[in-house]
């Protein structure tokens, strides 16, 4: 059965953002395969979950207090909360999709043995961070959440919306981790979602512009759902995975495999929406 074969039955999880979206469906699958799952978000979540905890990623303490209120070993870590561009405080937006995602992967890695697996949701919307490296990499290698606040606070220019710089920062983290982790025994990977039907899209759509949302879809011509992004998560996470190891995933229907090769119209994503 290929609930056992991936090997979660039992398996102690947590997973951010289980309210909706991504997250409340790789929670959904997790509990599906066998797993203990313990859900964080913001708002509650309706799943027969072993466990809720209210969670702030804007803010430590919340993000503190929640893990350390899950006892004992935890065996997988699934990033998935996080917050669209332009509706929100860019700080906001760089707190819950990348500091507080670095902080709580931090808090749960102390908590994992061999063999744990961490999985975050980053974006097709950063894949700038190929251009930006040794930038990427001096904020994400600041240390603790002040040093990372103080960062961006010297160079908003950078941040700008937030959303587009933080899914770079998971991008250029998780290659990054990926190298020290491993010595532990504890993968990290992430996955860049093509745009998907969820909760969020609405505020995507209004601040890019549908049309440029639209052209993101390429080649595939469609949005993703929430569970066509939850399975390859699932899977990085699994035993079916267990030496892949600081993996940058799209999962777009081939947008990232389009654009070197020239089957995506880059242009239609230089459009914005008119005044």
């Amino acid at each position: 059965m290929m609930s056992e074969i991936l090997g979660y039955r039992g398996k102690r999880v947590i997973v951010t953002g289980c309210f909706s979206g991504m997250g409340e469906a790789a929670a959904k699958l997790l509990i599906e395969l066998g797993a203990e799952v313990h859900g964080f978000d913001y708002k509650p979540c309706a799943l027969p979950l072993a466990s809720f905890t209210q969670v702030d990623l804007r803010d430590a303490g919340s993000i503190e207090a929640g893990v350390a209120g899950i006892s004992g070993g935890i065996d997988a870590l699934f990033n998935c909360a996080g917050l669209p561009n332009g509706s929100f405080d860019p700080m906001d937006v760089m707190k819950v999709n990348f500091i507080g995602l670095r902080l709580m992967t931090e808090l749960v890695a102390e908590r994992m043995s061999e063999g744990g697996a961490i999985a975050s949701i980053a974006s097709t919307g950063g894949l700038g961070w190929s251009r930006r490296i040794p930038t990427g990499m001096g904020f994400v290698t600041t240390k603790g959440w002040q040093g990372a606040m103080d960062w961006c606070a010297a160079n908003m220019a950078t941040v700008a919306e937030g959303y587009s710089f933080s899914k770079e920062a998971v991008i250029v983290w998780t290659q990054y981790m990926g190298a020290h982790l491993i010595k532990r025994g504890i993968r990290i990977n992430c996955t860049l979602p093509s745009p998907t039907q969820t909760p969020m899209m609405a505020d995507f759509e209004k601040n890019s512009g549908k049309d440029v949302i639209e052209a993101a879809t390429q080649p595939m011509g469609r949005y993703s759902t929430p569970y066509e992004q939850a399975a390859p998560l699932v899977w990085l996470n699994s035993a079916f995975a267990t030496i892949v190891n600081g993996v940058v995933l799209p999962v777009d229907g081939g947008f990232m495999g389009g654009i070197p090769t020239g089957q995506v119209d880059l242009s239609r994503m230089m459009r914005r929406q008119p005044a």
